[in-house]
């Protein structure tokens, strides 16, 4: 997945900026919940642990928001909606590489392995029409 989109926010999938991914309860409200994730082959990847409320909600509802966004200038951002695709099975590379991104290779690996006994399941969200935002454009100098 490429675009002109993408071009403007490259770097902030990059880095390790805050994310929220948004399921939804039975009740139809939003339950946000900051995330951890990585850009990878044209997909946001968010590693969820087996037993979480967020899987529960998105096997009745599969309609899930990822928010990505920058709390330092320049401001930017992208919100990404659709329904994801749910992978089972060994997680460790993928929670590792995520995890590395916000702690560090050492830390981050270390922090899967602690893990490695709680399985977990993948979300791939394709990004089909994101709302990007940059707000140096508007932002005194």
């Amino acid at each position: 997945m490429t675009g002109p989109w993408l071009d403007g926010v490259r770097s902030l999938l990059e880095a390790p900026s805050s994310a929220v991914l948004t399921t939804y309860r039975q009740d139809g409200g939003a339950l946000v919940s900051p995330v951890w994730f990585r850009w990878h082959d044209g997909a946001f990847e968010v590693v969820i642990a087996e037993g979480d409320l967020k899987l529960r909600h998105l096997a009745r509802d599969p309609r899930c928001v990822l928010v990505v966004f920058e709390a330092v200038r320049p401001f930017r951002g992208i919100e990404v909606r659709g329904t994801p695709e749910l992978v089972e099975g060994d997680v460790g590379a993928a929670r590792a590489a995520i995890a590395g991104r916000y702690l560090g290779e050492t830390d981050g690996a270390r922090f899967a392995a602690e893990r490695s006994s709680k399985p977990g399941v993948l979300l791939r969200l394709v990004p089909d029409e994101p709302r990007v935002w940059d707000l140096s454009g508007i932002l005194p100098a």
